[in-house]
């Protein structure tokens, strides 16, 4: 059966499409409405005990309490009660942050929950012979099921036996089906997604309630989100800060009774609420949860908030070469023949060695041939006789016995030492044909026979891979963000070393193995590296999880997608590169509101203190730079802008700042420039003109 050709969304250059994934939005849109239909998660999360979850925004609360009593106690003084409300509105404002952020995942775990329905499996008995149906949710790991065209995959698993068409478009968002098969990386299938054709047994290796779709439920939903090391430690940071500021501001009162200028709990709690730092304390949980949604709009589950932060100070970046730097598919350009035979003659031998080889590059030397010199595509079916030579990774060569004659095509090394041992001798020039194709950035392919006048080689195939549009202008970006790039290739070093020149990454591993691959990682972690890699087989599984930053492709086996810490639902390794610019800009986002939060205080404090003792102390009303109209409008103007600031702040907590490629230097000084000398100003313009609108109103001005 004919089965269409899986077509991912992404572009060469390794941009996501637009309009991929499950529920997808996108990336960075801010809906206005989003602040009303939060509104009710918002006003839940005034429950003390998950308040106590954030320090800052849990004092505040405890002012906004204190401040509502005392209101009560005086009914009639419009200034306690203002007070307590705008504090009331900060506390809310903090938690719709959170809400909204949390709320832009609800609509693709809605969509992941339609994928979630009860199906029936057919279980294989003991011996396998017989089939019986079971509910999904009773099948346990180990147990072998089968999937026909048109069931739907009852649980996450590998298929141990057969080939299929499978339509995993309630997870990836992609229409095109995806071919799955037994024996090879690409085994591994999703409960819930449907198969469209022909038969497979499929090994269960999840339990009911644990399959890959409710963890992207949970993860979506923000519901397993851990926080990262450096979000703890920067709510250690904001505590401490509001442990400073509440002693200071606890200390102030019996200075203020010596100067004859006591001040009332309500002043002295917006004071306090002033100075701690609630802008980042209210934004810093939307940003983490923000990080992990940019990475979900562009189809990629990150296991861990940790792994989205560690990928914005990755510093090496390990890359295969096939797929990622280049478009994957070698294609045969040119039969190059040794001295003494033609071109023809090669061509006729590689197409004979090349009719069993079902790979892109078997099938690209026998339409070569047959485009260049008219040969005829011969059939297996037209050899029933022939004896076909698989290819391993121990040989590394394939080819046919057939009338006599053997042919054989493969790596140089291997071809050479298969005509030395026969007896034949090597032509001189055939070392040097394979290396001037390998210093060009070729993979050659020699050709060799073995017939009536003895083994010989005949020449060599050049395979040619094509490096994507742009790839050199991304490494250079990654270059100036002090990111090290490392190609990863089994292609021999010659090869690599062209192809790594053309593509512009900074070192290659050649020939590599699973072990060199752990040699690299840990070689660079040792040295105070954090690493960041991709890999689809359960041959990458050990690197995946020695990697700081393991991106798995949902394509690949259950092995690597539970070795690594971040899952493609595209199956695209160029993402590795978008995966490090958004944990960079997590990191970014994070500083820069963080130095505006602290910056907003400076103003804040020019507001209050002098409009606090400015009766005591008439010297201080020099500070009253704002010229601000009376002391209760300066700490009523200071508390507003203090709770709208937050409100403002959200679309930017949601989007992240915008990152560009930098040294770190020069990205800490504009930012500085920019959020710090920004939070600076914009308080005292804010502060000044909501000062001005409080004395339009009747009785306070």
């Amino acid at each position: 059966m004919t089965t269409a050709t899986p077509v991912r969304s992404d572009q060469p250059d390794g941009s996501p499409a637009p309009d991929a994934g499950p529920g997808r939005v996108r990336a960075g849109v801010f809906d206005p409405k989003q602040l009303w239909t939060s509104l009710p998660d918002a006003l839940r999360k005034l429950d003390p005990r998950v308040m106590a979850k954030s320090p800052v925004m849990f004092v505040v609360e405890i002012g906004s309490v204190l401040t509502t009593v005392l209101a009560i106690a005086h009914p009639g003084a419009w200034f306690g009660w203002t007070i307590a409300a705008w504090l009331w509105l900060t506390v809310i404002f903090a938690n719709l942050a959170e809400a909204v952020a949390e709320g832009r995942g609800k609509a693709q775990a809605d969509t992941l929950r339609k994928a979630k329905t009860d199906t029936v499996a057919r279980r294989l008995t003991g011996d396998g012979a017989a089939e019986e149906s079971v509910p999904g949710t009773a099948l346990r790991v180990g147990d072998l099921v089968v999937c026909e065209a048109g069931d739907v995959i009852p649980g996450d698993g590998d298929v141990v036996e057969g080939v299929a068409s499978v339509d995993e478009s309630a997870i990836t968002g992609e229409s095109a089906p995806v071919i799955r098969e037994s024996g090879g990386d690409r085994c591994a299938v999703t409960g819930g997604t449907k198969v469209l054709s022909d038969r497979i047994v499929v090994k269960i290796t999840t339990r009911p309630g644990e399959t890959f779709i409710d963890r992207m439920i949970n993860l979506v939903e923000g519901a397993a989100r851990q926080k990262t090391p450096n979000e703890i430690a920067l709510n250690i940071l904001l505590a401490s800060l509001t442990i400073v500021f509440l002693l200071a501001v606890v200390t102030l009162q019996p200075f203020a009774v010596y100067a004859h200028a006591e001040q009332s709990m309500t002043v002295l709690v917006a004071l306090l609420v002033c100075l701690i730092p609630t802008t980042i304390g209210a934004l810093l949980s939307a940003i983490g949860i923000a990080g992990m949604d940019r990475l979900v709009q562009r189809n990629v589950l990150a296991m861990s908030g940790r792994a989205v932060e560690a990928a914005g100070d990755v510093s090496t970046l390990l890359l295969d070469k096939t797929g990622t730097i280049t478009y994957g598919n070698r294609q045969a350009t040119e039969f190059v023949p040794v001295r003494g035979t033609t071109a023809a003659e090669v061509a006729d031998a590689a197409q004979l060695s090349s009719l069993a080889d079902e790979t892109p590059e078997g099938r690209s030397v026998v339409v070569l041939a047959k485009e260049r010199f008219g040969l005829r595509e011969r059939h297996t079916g037209e050899l029933a006789h022939a004896t076909w030579i698989p290819f391993t990774a121990q040989t590394r060569m394939s080819g046919v016995d057939v009338d006599g004659r053997m042919v054989r095509k493969g790596a140089t090394g291997s071809v050479l030492a298969w005509v030395r041992e026969r007896g034949g001798e090597v032509a001189e020039d055939a070392q040097r044909l394979t290396d001037e194709i390998s210093q060009a950035g070729g993979t050659p392919l020699l050709v060799a026979v073995d017939d009536a006048d003895g083994a010989r080689v005949l020449g060599v195939i050049h395979l040619k891979d094509v490096v994507k549009n742009g790839m050199r202008e991304r490494f250079d970006e990654l270059r100036r963000m002090g990111i090290k790039t490392v190609m990863i290739t089994g292609d021999n070093p010659l090869t690599a070393k062209a192809i790594a020149q053309e593509a512009g990454v900074d070192d290659f591993l050649a020939e590599a193995t699973p072990e060199d691959k752990m040699a690299l990682i840990k070689r660079e972690q040792a040295g105070g590296k954090l690493v960041a890699m991709t890999g689809d087989g359960t041959n990458d599984a050990p690197a995946l999880a020695q990697a700081d930053v393991g991106v798995a492709m949902n394509t690949g086996t259950s092995a690597a997608k539970e070795a690594g810490n971040m899952v493609d639902l595209d199956s695209n390794p160029t993402k590795l590169i978008e995966i490090v610019e958004i944990g960079k800009q997590l990191l970014i986002t994070r500083g820069a509101l963080t130095t505006f939060s602290i910056a907003n205080d400076v103003a804040k404090y020019f507001a209050i203190i002098p409009a606090m003792f400015a009766v005591a102390y008439p010297g201080l009303n020099k500070l009253n730079i704002m010229a601000l109209h009376s002391p209760q409008s300066a700490i009523l103007s200071a508390i507003i802008f203090n709770a709208l600031i937050i409100v403002a702040l959200v679309p930017l907590a949601l989007r992240g700042v915008r990152y560009r490629p930098m040294s770190a230097d020069r990205m800490l000084r504009r930012n500085l420039a920019i959020y710090g000398v920004g939070g600076l100003i914009a308080p005292f313009i804010g502060i000044k003109i909501i000062d001005l609108l409080i004395t339009l109103i009747p009785g306070i001005g």
